[in-house]
C-alpha cells in the first residue's frame, strides 16, 4: 500500500470503528470474557493502553489479566519518534500526559518490561497484519521489545475491524493473536 492508500484506509477505518463502538457498547466486556487465559504464553508483566476516541476499552481485559497476579504497565511516549517505554500503573493512580499528549503513568513510576502487550488498532487481518494510527509508535516499540526477548502481542479490536488482507511494510510488526467481542484467534497458526 502506498502512504496515500494507508491514509485513506485509516480514515475509512476510523469512521467504521466509531460506528462499531456505538453499535456494541458492551464489546469490551464481551471480549474480556472470551479470552482463553490458558492459550496465552506465560507472562509476569503485561501492558495495556489508555483508550483514545473509539478504541475498544481495554479496562475489562486489564482487570482480567491483572487478576492473574501479573504486573500492569501502560505505554509512555518520551518523544514523538522514539519507541514507547512501559511504566507500572495502578488504576488508582493519576495519569499525566506523555510527549504526545496521551495519559500515562508519571516519570516516578517504575519501568516494566512486558511479556504480553495489548495493542490498539484500526484494522487487522488473519495473517497478523495490524494497521495503527500511523505514528509508528507500536511498530518501533514492538521491534525493540522483540529484539531483546519474546513478547506476545494481543490485538484488541471490534470484530468488524477485520479487513481481508493488508499489505505490510518491512517495519510493520505482526500481531500474535486478536481478541474481539466475538472471540479469540491465534494468528500465528491462522
Amino acid at each position: 500500500m502506498s502512504p496515500t492508500s494507508k491514509a485513506d484506509q485509516r480514515a475509512r477505518l476510523r469512521v467504521l470503528r466509531k460506528a462499531l463502538a456505538l453499535a456494541a457498547p458492551d464489546a469490551a466486556e464481551r471480549a474480556a470474557a472470551l479470552l482463553p487465559l490458558d492459550r496465552l504464553p506465560a507472562f509476569t508483566a503485561f501492558a495495556g493502553y489508555h483508550a483514545l476516541g473509539s478504541e475498544l476499552d481495554p479496562g475489562p481485559l486489564i482487570r482480567r489479566l491483572a487478576a492473574t497476579g501479573a504486573s500492569l504497565a501502560l505505554p509512555v511516549a518520551l518523544a514523538r519518534d522514539a519507541p514507547l517505554v512501559f511504566r507500572a500503573w495502578d488504576p488508582r493512580d493519576r495519569l499525566v500526559p506523555d510527549a504526545v499528549g496521551v495519559p500515562a503513568p508519571p516519570p516516578s513510576a517504575a519501568g516494566l518490561h512486558p511479556d504480553l502487550v495489548i495493542a490498539p488498532l484500526l484494522g487487522f487481518d488473519r495473517r497478523g497484519g495490524r494497521l495503527g494510527q500511523g505514528g509508528g509508535h507500536y511498530d518501533r516499540t514492538l521491534e525493540t521489545l522483540r529484539a531483546a526477548r519474546s513478547v506476545f502481542v494481543l490485538g484488541l479490536a471490534y470484530a468488524g475491524q477485520e479487513v481481508e488482507a493488508m499489505t505490510l511494510d518491512a517495519h510493520d510488526q505482526r500481531l500474535d493473536a486478536i481478541l474481539t467481542e466475538t472471540g479469540y484467534t491465534d494468528l500465528r497458526t491462522s
